[in-house]
């Protein structure tokens, strides 16, 4: 069994910061990337940041400079800091665990959270 779980979203005023929580819950061998993405209405799903297992980090340029990617291989967790957030943020922000052996099945599988909601008041 394995489960993507996020928490961490809220509501929260222009300027300021939340950090979204991500745990993959199972019997877990590998990740090879684990990533976050939203869903803004009207807008198609975006990858905002990612981490690999290496340490090697990406993120949208949309949220350089404001958004940081922490990734905790120990702990299977990806968390991600958002600050000086702005209203175009306003999304279901959702975990994605890529490249996921487990006990229960050893091909690399993609895994996705159920989305916490972050809403950025003007």
């Amino acid at each position: 069994q394995v489960q993507v779980v996020e928490s961490g979203g809220g509501l929260v005023q222009a300027g300021g910061s939340l950090r979204l929580s991500c745990v993959v819950h199972g019997n877990i061998r590998r990740i090879d990337d684990m990533n976050w993405y939203r869903k803004a209405p009207g807008k198609q799903r975006e990858l905002v940041a990612g981490a690999n297992s290496d340490g090697r980090t990406r993120y949208s340029d949309s949220v350089k400079g404001r958004f940081s990617i922490f990734r905790d291989n120990a702990k299977n967790t990806v968390d991600l800091q958002m600050n000086s957030l702005k209203p175009e943020d306003t999304a279901v922000y959702y975990c994605n665990a890529d490249g996921v052996v487990s006990d229960s099945y050893s091909i690399g599988t993609m895994y996705w959270g159920g989305g916490t909601q972050v809403t950025v008041s003007s």
